[in-house]
């Protein structure tokens, strides 16, 4: 199959900093593209219509990536509604109208399982999305996202511009936010039990009760599919222009958190603080589409949790 893309395009990345961008340029410099744009936030903010115009006819890509966005967990989410779904929309609306103003090749956003309702049927299809009404705990963040994938879509019934979504499952790996207040439950859960370890504490408390279940991705397989799809994958006006990314597989919070203790040697006790919010009860992904078109993920959980562990104690200048 003939590649949609050419090894000689110049490929912007939205948000190459965070965990997701920085991961596509790793992945984007692994498969031979090596005309890369990136543009820090203090040389270009997202937010600001017009200097985002003026960067793209000044730069003039010929793919774009947009992984630029404003994430956080539970707390994040509930405590800056407001930020959540301005921000998001303005860095997304921006960039994709910028991107067709300018007749880009190519438009890839990335989207989240987030998006879809809270109470979907198991393994959630593509067509699930709007079946329902949303998890309030993230709901500003889905919205903003949800708008994101329409205007793609939107733009390329209307006007044929190539735009398509990924709404990957939920996310890990290097460059994830650690931050205490934002930070989602991978992440929290290795910082926790890394630091209990290093600090000889003798126990760690997670939120809610564990029941919940999710599909955990690790970044570079998303970095990987981004790429594939952005090479291999051609949509027509018949199909929702967007595909799930994820293992197929999941596990509650209550087992990861025990996973993540053993891998880590942490000898003390697990409590559940229950006055926390567990979030969506359930979300695994169908990832039938993307498998039949030739994808599969890599990394394993385990494997994927071992790394993340390393790369943790690399960045926080801490051995073995």
């Amino acid at each position: 199959m003939k590649n949609l893309i050419s090894k000689n395009d110049s490929i912007f990345v939205a948000g190459h900093n965070g965990l997701a961008g920085s991961a596509i340029c790793r992945a984007l410099k692994k498969f031979g593209y090596k005309n890369i744009l990136t543009v820090s936030r203090e040389e270009l903010d997202l937010r600001e219509q017009s200097k985002v115009k003026n960067w793209f006819k000044g730069n003039n890509p010929d793919i774009v990536i947009i992984a630029a966005a404003k994430v956080g967990g539970i707390l994040a989410n509930s405590t800056y509604p407001y930020d959540f779904i301005i921000e998001n929309i303005q860095i997304q609306t921006n960039v994709i109208e910028s991107a067709f103003l300018n007749s880009v090749k190519r438009l890839l956003f990335l989207s989240s399982s987030c998006a879809y309702p809270k109470k979907c049927s198991q393994p959630i299809r593509e067509e699930y999305l709007l079946s329902d009404y949303l998890e309030k705990t993230n709901e500003n963040y889905a919205l903003a996202k949800i708008v994101g994938m329409k205007f793609c879509e939107a733009l390329r019934k209307q006007k044929k511009f190539d735009a398509f979504s990924l709404m990957p499952t939920n996310l890990y790996g290097p460059n994830d936010n650690y931050q205490d207040n934002e930070s989602h439950v991978f992440a929290s859960l290795i910082k926790k039990f890394v630091t209990a370890e290093i600090n000889n504490h003798d126990h760690v408390v997670c939120w809610g009760d564990g029941s919940p279940k999710r599909e955990f991705l690790h970044v570079d397989d998303l970095a990987d599919a981004s790429v594939f799809c952005l090479e291999k994958f051609q949509f027509d006006l018949n199909n929702s222009p967007f595909l799930n990314i994820g293992t197929g597989k999941d596990i509650s919070i209550l087992d990861l958190a025990i996973l993540i203790k053993n891998k880590v040697g942490f000898k003390g006790s697990i409590f559940w603080d229950k006055t926390k919010p567990n979030g969506t009860p359930l979300k695994r992904l169908d990832i039938t589409r993307i498998e039949k078109l030739g994808w599969k993920s890599k990394i394993s959980l385990e494997e994927g949790i071992e790394k993340t562990i390393k790369d943790f104690k690399k960045n926080i200048n801490l051995s073995f």
